[in-house]
């Protein structure tokens, strides 16, 4: 998915919700910030997104944009409807949410995930895919990695589950 194809998932299920704020929380939040990511950032046909103010109209993106949509079929990509709950999240995440907001959103505003709040939640679900998402980011340089250390170590999680996203960041980092 490229930004263009994110806009377009923003203005749709803006339209369709009836609200002009909506959030990313999944891997495609990285256009927040980085319009040009690296295509192995992008290769996700699937934009996890709700709206801001009122999460439970996700179920109208997932039945008119969703997967096997015929918005799907026509455009290769789709939207999951998800709530504030489907990623675990540092505190103060909403604060931290990066706007998209063009004449290509149709009047609604994207609200992505910061880079930082965005690999966190990806270390502690701690997926192949999520873990190697972390790689590239710390690869390209998108991240300082003692704002992203400091991000992982406020998640909400029982100590133990902390202590491993700790782990998966020193092996991605590279540290014994």
């Amino acid at each position: 998915m490229n930004r263009a194809s994110l806009e377009h998932i923003l203005r749709a299920a803006a339209a369709i919700t009836n609200q002009r704020d909506i959030v990313v929380v999944g891997s495609q939040a990285i256009l927040g910030q980085f319009p040009n990511a690296p295509d192995l950032l992008l290769s996700s046909i699937e934009a996890d997104v709700f709206p801001r103010a009122d999460p439970a109209k996700s179920i109208l993106i997932d039945g008119a944009i969703g997967e096997l949509s015929t918005f799907h079929e026509t455009f290769g990509y789709y939207a999951h409807g998800v709530d504030e709950t489907t990623a675990t999240l540092p505190p103060g995440w909403q604060e931290r949410l990066v706007p998209i907001h063009n004449e290509n959103t149709g009047g609604a505003t994207g609200w992505c995930l910061e880079v930082h709040d965005l690999a966190a939640s990806k270390l502690v679900a701690g997926r192949e895919k999520d873990l190697d998402f972390v790689q590239v980011m710390l690869r390209e340089k998108m991240l300082c990695s003692e704002t992203l250390a400091e991000r992982a170590a406020s998640l909400p999680v029982p100590p133990d589950r902390l202590d491993l996203t700790r782990e998966r960041l020193r092996r991605l980092q590279g540290a014994p």
